[in-house]
């Protein structure tokens, strides 16, 4: 364990309980930046641009493993420690924003709202409203920790916000996962019934990986918390990479390999043979936006 920083008390709040791997966070910073890059050139191309905030997320935990590259380098630097404790604690709720606008489009491509446990319109509104809420809680809790040193009363109320955003976040992920299967159970028959071109099932399937993924680095995160900063979790290096970094690169990878912005190319396709049906003749067809706002 590193010693204590010079001038800190002994019973002060303790950044890091264990030597930093300077190698775990170069590759990690690396192939997330990789990553990023590569949904950046998927979303330009495809005109996806319902990804920005993933593509944000992936950004933030770039940048949170260069703060953990520059906390190597000076472990006692305050502003290296809130860098990477924010960003790596904020990115993961970037992620949801965008997973749950997937559902909404998935939804609006097969025309399955009557399957959906809740209005397509609303979808969106309610899953990234609940969204927001936790960023706001763990965001703000993360500020208060980081900055709580000394003051056992600030530390509590950092660490309270941190575990209630995070709990606020697995409610509504919960939730989620529950409404897209009981979408897909309610609308079997019509979605088996759907053209071949239309490959809903992929992304409703990495929807599903994905959210698990998620699922799983959240409860993760709730369990460490509530042990403390002197918990067994938060002593161990390795946890944050096998349960937080290994699922998150996971989760922005899988997204690469099955973009959704091929869902906003194939309503495209349908807007524009519908138009192209409707619109008398002579008349000039208006594109569609793969954007709309579900």
């Amino acid at each position: 364990m590193p010693a204590l920083c010079p001038g800190r008390a002994a019973d002060s709040y303790v950044f890091y309980r264990y030597d930093l791997s300077l190698p775990a966070a170069i590759i990690f910073a690396v192939l997330f930046g990789i990553s990023s890059g590569l949904h950046i050139w998927q979303t330009w191309r495809k005109r996806s641009w319902f990804m920005t905030a993933f593509i944000i997320g992936g950004l933030m935990e770039c940048i949170g493993y260069i703060g953990r590259i520059l906390s190597w380098t000076d472990h006692c630097a305050l502003s290296h420690y809130i860098m990477q404790t924010l960003l790596l604690l904020l990115g993961p709720a970037l992620f949801a924003a965008s997973i749950y606008m997937i559902l909404g489009r998935i939804i609006l491509l097969t025309e399955g709202e009557k399957f959906s446990l809740i209005r397509r319109t609303w979808l969106t509104k309610i899953f990234v409203g609940g969204d927001v809420l936790c960023f706001i809680m763990q965001g703000a809790g993360g500020g208060i920790l980081s900055s709580a040193k000394a003051d056992p009363k600030k530390k509590d109320l950092g660490e309270y916000l941190i575990v209630g955003g995070l709990f606020v976040q697995l409610t509504f992920f919960g939730f989620f996962v529950i409404a897209a299967g009981v979408f897909q159970f309610r609308g079997r028959d019509h979605l088996r019934a759907l053209p071949r071109e239309i490959t809903w099932k992929k992304h409703l399937n990495v929807l599903y990986l994905t959210s698990i993924f998620i699922l799983i680095r959240s409860i993760f995160r709730v369990i460490e918390y509530l042990q403390g900063n002197d918990g067994y979790l938060l002593s161990k290096e390795v946890f944050l990479y096998v349960f937080d970094a290994v699922l998150m690169l996971a989760v922005m990878v899988a997204m690469n390999v099955v973009h959704p912005g091929d869902i906003a190319i194939m309503l495209k396709g349908k807007r524009d043979n519908f138009v192209e049906l409707e619109s008398p003749p002579g008349t000039k067809s208006q594109p569609a936006d793969p954007n709309v706002s579900v």
